[in-house]
């Protein structure tokens, strides 16, 4: 007699079932995960954005009047990997910015 050694075709078709039902419950938690991510990174963005009008009123002497004149030497970009832009909103304050979804 044969000493066969392998794997069933009954034995492979319960792994390929365990690990697909370990895939449905991990990559819905992944999605989740990536959408808060980019929530933070937004919030990051804002919070240095923020710090560089600063810096650019140190600068310079005076706020910025658009936030575009921060891009390039201040800032790479005022828009969120989300699609949200940073956009300025009238104050005294350098904190009175917010994001908007385009």
């Amino acid at each position: 007699m044969k000493n066969q050694k392998g794997f069933t075709l009954i034995e492979m078709l319960i792994v390929l079932a365990v690990i697909s039902i370990l895939l449905i419950l991990i990559v819905p938690n992944l999605a989740d995960k990536s959408s808060q991510l980019n929530e933070k990174g937004c919030d990051a963005l804002l919070q240095m954005v923020e710090n560089q009008v600063i810096a650019y009123e140190i600068d310079n002497g005076e706020k910025p009047t658009d936030l575009s004149v921060l891009e390039g030497e201040y800032v790479d970009t005022l828009e969120c990997n989300n699609g949200a832009s940073i956009i300025a909103i009238v104050g005294d304050d350098a904190s009175d910015l917010d994001i908007v979804d385009n």
